[in-house]
């Protein structure tokens, strides 16, 4: 990842081990990832999951709770530090690593990948090989849910984070991923006109059976 992002570790130094002042924590996983999971009803067990940029846990911890095999990776140090000792019973394997230069090992190799708000962190010009990477975890059969701040393509907006147009989102499909649900939200926000929210389920298609 471009050195100038590392602005991500800053944030968490300069919160000095206090996450009610990383400007991302939550007390929990994300909303729209809890509604997800008590919806479809998930039971990961026997499955591995990776979640990208994983921040302060919440998210990672919840796949776990779930059942999941969890890996969540981070390129900030501090971040996995916490991380780490937060949550020092967890069975979440928290890794640091970069996105844009992953284990090879991880190539392919999930059943549940999770992009919560790592994109629309990236400036536009990365923002496609960061795509291309987190469609690169995903396993045949596979599953990748984004959740994401949305806007239409003539929204400006001064960033980050840079809210994702839906044509972004689908953009996924060019490396193998196909959409399963497409879901749009919109709530009355008091900095925003409109805040809005994408969450996004597409699948990488099994491999053809031999012979078949």
């Amino acid at each position: 990842m471009p050195n100038e992002h590392d602005w991500f570790e800053e944030s968490y130094r300069q919160a000095g081990g206090d996450p009610s002042r990383v400007p991302w924590n939550r007390s929990g996983a994300h909303e729209r990832l809890r509604e997800w999971l008590a919806r479809e009803q998930i039971d990961g067990s026997g499955k591995r999951a990776l979640v990208v940029g994983c921040g302060m846990g919440r998210d990672a911890e919840a796949l776990a709770a779930h059942g999941f095999d969890v890996v969540a990776f981070d390129r900030s140090p501090t971040a996995i530090a916490w991380c780490r000792e937060q949550f020092a019973d967890s069975s979440v394997h928290y890794i640091e690593a970069d996105l844009f230069d992953p284990p090879a090992t991880w190539r392919l190799a999930f059943d549940f990948v999770l992009e919560v708000f790592t994109l629309q962190a990236l400036p536009a010009d990365i923002r496609a090989e960061a795509r291309a990477r987190i469609a690169e975890f995903v396993a045949p059969g596979g599953t990748l849910l984004v959740i994401t701040f949305g806007r239409q393509p003539e929204t400006k907006v001064e960033g980050p984070p840079w809210p994702l147009t839906r044509d972004e989102v689908e953009a996924f499909g060019e490396h193998g991923l196909q959409i399963v649900r497409f879901e749009d939200f919109r709530t009355p926000h008091p900095e925003w006109e409109r805040l809005r929210w994408f969450r996004v389920v597409l699948k990488r298609p099994e491999l053809p059976m031999a012979g078949a």
